[in-house]
């Protein structure tokens, strides 16, 4: 049986033929090995109200989040900390608006001379609060199933664990003990 070549003359047979059409053209197959973009759009179907909220919802009860809005807490309770607060000392917190006129309105609209009852610190450890709640509540359920299954069989080749050790003693055990 004799088998046929179809290289032109002159080139390689192990080397794949050029795509810009050089020595041979590819055809409707070269096109579809393109790596350029798609110039169109994609179609995407829109989400709605549910679906905002579906991700919403997601994005919120991720771990991630709730990592973020503690670090966010924390770092929300720096200035209550540094600034003097109306509920605790008013008389120092009238002293500094006295001592400086700048600033003290600028903290009066950001809402530092009380941090812990502002707006944007309650918004900040409430979402965190739903956060935790919508992580944690979720998984309960698994470790309470967890919890009423069977506990894993111990190994039965204690001699294969790296800790394990045996010896034997003529002793009487209480002189073992």
């Amino acid at each position: 049986m004799s088998t046929t070549s179809k290289t032109t003359p002159g080139t390689d047979p192990g080397k794949q033929p050029k795509a810009d059409g050089g020595d041979q053209d590819l055809g409707a197959a070269g096109s579809q090995l393109s790596t350029a973009p798609a110039e169109e759009t994609p179609n995407l179907p829109s989400l709605g109200v549910i679906g905002w909220a579906r991700w919403f919802w997601r994005q919120l009860t991720s771990m991630r989040v709730a990592l973020i809005l503690l670090l966010l807490v924390s770092l929300g309770a720096i200035p209550g900390s540094l600034i003097p607060q109306d509920g605790i000392d008013a008389m120092k917190v009238e002293e500094f608006r006295q001592n400086h006129d700048i600033l003290a309105p600028v903290y009066d609209k950001l809402g530092l001379f009380h941090v812990y009852s502002s707006v944007w610190f309650s918004a900040i450890y409430i979402l965190l609060f739903v956060s935790l709640i919508g992580c944690i509540v979720p998984r309960t359920w698994q470790f309470v199933g967890q919890l009423r299954g069977r506990p894993p069989r111990a190994p039965r080749r204690l001699d294969r664990l790296p800790a394990y050790t045996t010896w034997r003693t003529d002793a009487e055990p209480e002189e073992v003990r």
